[in-house]
């Protein structure tokens, strides 16, 4: 069974995601805010996304966290490492959970989450794919040094945006 660390971060701590984030998690798919990440979906079909979002860490030795405010223990989002198969190589991927946008989470918890798989991983680049029209997400890679490197075509969500993130070696 894969162990999954905790990282910790000024205001968040990256989790194992649990059956207790699936309220927010499907209410996130249910909204049209999940349309650049494979939404909107019913609550069956964000039952089967949880379920791979935590199936990941085992296939893959890592995969992404469940976000939380440690102040508050709320559930924000789900962040991290991601490479499901048909991926042009491994990402660091982000979502926000509904009312979570707009406070820095999402570069906070990508920055902890890159210095993990750079780290610890050794992996010595890392992508972030961004669907087009999501200009929130490009902000987010482009805040974290990343910059564009092409397009890559999903079989199911068309055209993506390729952020290509500093190289480890370039963050020393």
């Amino acid at each position: 069974m894969t162990v999954i660390p905790n990282l910790i971060t000024d205001r968040l701590t990256l989790r194992a995601p649990s059956i207790d984030d699936f309220d927010s998690f499907a209410a996130f798919y249910a909204s049209d805010r999940s349309k650049f990440v494979g939404g909107p979906a019913t609550t069956e079909q964000a039952w089967r996304m949880l379920a791979t979002e935590i199936g990941h860490w085992t296939l893959r030795g890592y995969g992404r966290w469940a976000v939380e405010e440690t102040a508050t223990g709320r559930f924000a989002g789900i962040i991290g490492p991601w490479n499901p198969h048909g991926w042009p190589e491994p990402e660091i991927g982000w979502d926000l959970m509904n009312g979570f946008e707009g406070r820095g989470y999402a570069t906070e918890a990508a920055l902890a989450a890159r210095h993990y798989v750079y780290n610890t991983l050794n992996w010595p680049t890392a992508i972030s794919l961004v669907a087009h029209g999501n200009d929130a997400s490009a902000a987010v890679a482009l805040r974290l040094g990343a910059i564009e490197d092409g397009i890559f075509t999903h079989e199911r969500w068309g055209e993506m945006r390729i952020f290509r993130h500093p190289a480890p070696e370039a963050l020393q």
